[in-house]
């Protein structure tokens, strides 16, 4: 093995037989790990330079712009892919992207595709990975990332790697920190004091190299940088120059830019090559590491660093077709702000038709900055698509300042289409953004601006916006009659988009009155959306459809149905989407008694105001009825934000969770005083499915309510008494805990007993507790005593994800870097942490360490 590759062979071997894998058409997801400088590129360099058989190896970087170019990584492809997979990287198309990388990586030879550096990834690169890794296991391919530990759990990325989770075809390298033996070898005849460099480097095989390089018999460099540094000034001052030049490039430099950068081109960087600064090959220059080209960079001295990047600016130009999101990096370092002004608007457009709108965004952040510079017209224009681009990525509240500008704009122009379609925009973004009234506002000046505009189309579309909101506020007599109204424009003017939004209103009310139509209607509504690629309508379509039969529990459809609509919207990075679809998976896991599965869909920063309510209530009724303690705590909080949207939608479902509350700890009276309110909102607005759950908790407290007898929801039946039928019915739907809450309401022993099989089995221990109690008042002798402290299967009775939490922790790895490792927050390892202790009966992390083998043993 070469000094380069100490310590390495584990690590090369995993890699190895992942590709072996691939030849054999059983296709992997290899994710490298670790700090900057561990070996990351190392072994990725290796198996490039020595392939198993019948293996080709593809090379993609992510830079460290600004702003990434959309498709960066992928586009570096172009020259070693088919010439489908080359054309569709040139256009951007990506839905041409997707499938011609999939046809790409079906063929022969087999193919090990590595994306270095994913921490700097744009979206829509994201997008196409998680398309990949979906699809890998059919594929003749291995996807390889690195990517550095860095990540906060908002990194986009870190979605990704949540989303890829710990399956069989997901192996996890995370190379080591050389030991001192290794150290001693790397510095063997340098003069170097071993232990010096194992103190100042602990280990990282790049610090280590760079020191060895660096370093004298005198004098060891104290840190990194320095040692970059004295390299560097080692060079003749032509060298020197030509390095500072390149380092400002956050990527390889092609020949085109390297001939005009450098004069004499590859040549005249022989020195800095020979020095391992550079490596240079056919198809261009880059620095051996980043890191490398990081400390020449932060050695330069701002006016110089400033000089430089305007050289690699007036090169691009000189160049022509170069990509727009490279000249707005290199433009805003060089403070050129004409050329900023000029590409930034087409970095971003270019960044959306890819479907980075994360990187669009940021672009149009720019244009904003310099909106001064552009007509007024074509300002609101730009302010407009800077709006909808943050609306996209789930920024709604940064959307209204910059819709709300460019409507300001548009009242002096004298064009009522235009004005009215920018208000039907901005009551969008008002409500996403928790602004009930303002968005009801904006609203009817739409359809008030539209009805007398000569556009029959965005006259219905505002109608339709109106319904939306009626809709949203329960108010679906409303929602029905103005919905229809833009049905029958919309199928008059053969407008498809007006016709999938006016549907999925329609749709949505007749679900709310427990009509099956409205399922037939948003299943329509998502198909004609589709048809003209409008994935906002038809993810708000799949999302109204999966709500309804959630709050139905009509729970196999709606896991089936949500299984496709997360599919559209994350190929479209439609983000306020996924995160409503996320919370659809919570609620779904709850349904289900999935508490863990739950609680992991819900670890994540979630800030629009809705989604937030909905997680909050669905994390608090979980551990209400796990009895975790801190349930009617995240329960209140969500009840706060739901006052402050105005909507039953938000307000009725989280006091029914503190009403169930109140019932588990024996407060009847609370439980009445929570529920009652709700109610009598719920039955005058119609709301089924919500009243019928509010009626049945009535009921408990002793409130007899009034149902309809042709009411079929579980509730209902439950709510009228016949708690054997909402049994059945329970069952049939797979939501064992209500299934056990009905059975419980029996008076026959036997049907208490199997209630609380089914709450020990489901770790549901308040209502457990309840039905003993019962059991015992009833004079039952021999109750059950629960999940026994050590079973055949699992002595300690811990879940999966305990399981895993203990085996880290065995590791020696702190709740921290556990977090990491399980992509979690601290937060919910620490309970985790917490939950391992109590049910191993130790106090210490120490003494469950002592334990894990023979527990970790058993449990499999």
């Amino acid at each position: 093995m070469g000094r380069g590759l100490l310590e390495r062979d584990k690590e090369l071997d995993a890699l190895r037989s992942a590709a072996r894998d691939a030849v054999a058409a059983r296709g992997r997801v290899v994710l490298i790990h670790g700090e900057a400088g561990i070996g990351k590129s190392t072994l990725v360099r290796a198996v490039r330079a020595d392939p198993p058989a019948g293996v080709r190896v593809l090379l993609g970087s992510c830079d460290a712009m600004s702003t990434p170019r959309p498709l960066g990584p992928l586009r570096d492809l172009t020259s070693a892919v088919g010439p489908r997979l080359g054309q569709a990287l040139r256009a951007g198309d990506r839905e041409e992207v997707f499938d011609a990388l999939r046809e790409e990586l079906s063929g022969t030879p087999a193919t090990v595709l590595v994306i270095e550096d994913a921490q700097w990834a744009d979206e829509a690169t994201l997008d196409a990975l998680r398309f990949l890794a979906r699809r890998i296991d059919d594929l003749p391919a291995v996807l390889v990332l690195t990517y550095r530990d860095e990540l906060d759990r908002d990194h986009p990325l870190s979605r990704l790697l949540g989303d890829l989770g710990h399956g069989d075809r997901v192996d996890r390298i995370a190379p080591r920190r050389l030991s001192p033996a290794a150290v001693g070898e790397l510095t063997a005849g340098s003069g170097l004091d071993v232990e010096r460099v194992v103190a100042l480097t602990e280990g990282n095989p790049y610090f280590v190299s760079e020191i060895v390089a660096s370093a004298d018999e005198v004098r060891v460099p104290p840190t990194v940088v320095d040692a970059v540094t004295g390299r560097l000034r080692r060079l003749d001052a032509a060298t020197q120059e030509h390095v500072e030049q390149l380092a400002v490039v956050p990527s390889a430099v092609d020949p085109g830019l390297l001939a005009r950068l450098v004069p004499g081109g590859a040549g005249a960087l022989r020195a800095a090559e020979e020095g391992g600064l550079l490596v240079v090959q056919p198809d261009g220059v880059r620095f051996r590491h980043e890191l490398t080209r990081r400390a020449v960079v932060d050695g330069l001295p701002a006016s110089h660093r400033i000089e430089l990047e305007r050289r690699v600016l007036a090169a691009l130009l000189e160049t022509g077709g170069v990509d727009s999101a490279r000249l707005v990096h290199h433009a805003l370092a060089a403070g050129e702000v004409e050329v900023v002004a000029e590409w930034a608007p087409r970095a971003a457009r270019d960044a959306a038709a890819s479907g980075a709108h994360r990187q669009a965004a940021a672009h149009f952040r720019v244009v904003r900055d310099h909106a001064d510079r552009y007509p007024p017209m074509e300002r609101a224009d730009l302010l407009e698509e800077y709006a909808i681009e943050a609306y996209t990525i789930g920024f709604a509240e940064e959307a209204v300042a910059p819709e709300s500008e460019a409507i300001a704009l548009r009242r002096g122009f004298g064009d009522a289409r235009r004005l009215g379609a920018s208000l039907r925009w901005l009551s969008r973004f008002q409500w996403f953004a928790g602004h009930r009234a303002d968005a009801e506002a904006a609203a009817r000046e739409a359809s008030a601006v539209l009805v007398d505009a000569g556009d029959p189309s965005l006259y219905a579309m505002a109608l339709s916006n109106e319904a939306q909101l009626a809709l949203l506020a329960h108010h679906t007599p409303r929602a029905i009659e103005l919905s229809g109204l833009a049905i029958d424009i919309a199928r008059e003017t053969g407008d498809a988009g007006v016709l999938s939004h006016a549907l999925n209103n329609h749709g949505t009310a007749l679900m709310f009155l427990a009509d099956d139509a409205g399922m037939a209607e948003l299943v329509e509504a998502t198909e004609v959306a589709l048809a003209v690629d409008d994935i906002e309508d038809a993810a708000r379509a799949s999302v109204n459809l999966v709500w309804g039969l959630l709050d139905q529990y009509r729970l196999d459809l709606a896991e089936h149905h949500l299984d496709r609509a997360l599919e559209i919207s994350e190929r479209a990075e439609f983000i306020g989407f996924v995160t409503y679809q996320q919370m659809e998976q919570a609620r779904l896991d709850l349904a289900r008694a999935r508490w863990d599965d739950a609680l992991q869909t819900l670890d994540r920063e979630i800030d629009a105001p809705h989604a937030r309510c909905v997680a909050l209530t669905v994390e608090g009724t979980v551990r209400i009825r796990r009895g975790d303690g801190d349930g009617e705590a995240l329960l209140e909080e969500g009840r706060r934000v739901a006052v402050e949207l105005g909507e039953l939608q938000r307000r009725g479902p989280v006091a029914a969770a503190l009403a169930e509350a109140a019932l588990l700890r024996g407060d009847r009276a609370a439980a009445r005083e929570i529920a009652r309110p709700e109610f009598d909102e719920a039955d005058r607005l119609d709301a089924k499915s919500l009243r019928a759950e509010l009626a049945y908790l009535l009921r408990r407290t002793g409130d007899e309510v009034d149902v309809a007898a042709d009411d079929r929801h579980p509730f209902a039946v439950q709510a009228r008494g016949d708690w054997r039928r909402a049994a059945e019915l329970w069952r049939e739907a797979g939501a064992p805990y209500h299934e056990a809450a009905a059975l419980a309401e029996s008076p026959d022993e036997a049907d208490l007993v199997a209630a609380l099989a089914i709450l020990d089995r489901i770790e549901a221990v308040p209502l457990a507790r309840n039905v003993r109690a019962l059991l015992r008042e009833r004079g039952v002798r021999s109750i059950p005593r629960g999940p026994s402290t050590l079973t055949r299967a699992n002595p300690a009775g811990l879940t999966a994800r305990q399981v895993e939490v203990l085996r880290l922790v065995a590791d020696g790895l702190t709740n921290a870097e556990i977090a990491d490792r399980l992509v979690l927050s601290v937060r919910t390892v620490d309970t985790h942490v917490a939950a391992v202790l109590a049910k191993l009966g130790v106090a210490t992390r120490v003494e469950a360490a002592r334990l894990a083998p023979e527990v970790l043993e058993q449990a499999g």
